[in-house]
């Protein structure tokens, strides 16, 4: 499942961005992000999936490659026992 929508819903709450905006090209810079705005937005998304994100995130500039970044660790993460 792509966290597109939620990564979306992050976006809108923290920055007020309209989501219909924010397309998996949407460039994150085109829409106002300097490189302090990306960290917070980072630190936003790393508390809301539970994640760490990659030092080269900081890197992305589109939503759709943040998204991906996000899904491949999530994939990476192990799978909570249940009881």
């Amino acid at each position: 499942m792509s966290s597109l929508p939620e990564l979306q819903q992050i976006i809108q709450d923290k920055f007020g961005i309209d989501p219909a905006e924010l397309t998996p090209e949407a460039s994150l810079r085109e829409k106002g992000f300097d490189s302090l705005a990306l960290v917070e937005c980072l630190f936003a998304i790393e508390d809301h999936f539970k994640i760490s994100m990659r030092d080269e995130d900081s890197n992305i500039d589109t939503l759709g490659q943040l998204a991906a970044a996000v899904d491949e660790i999530r994939a990476q993460q192990p799978v909570p026992k249940t009881a």
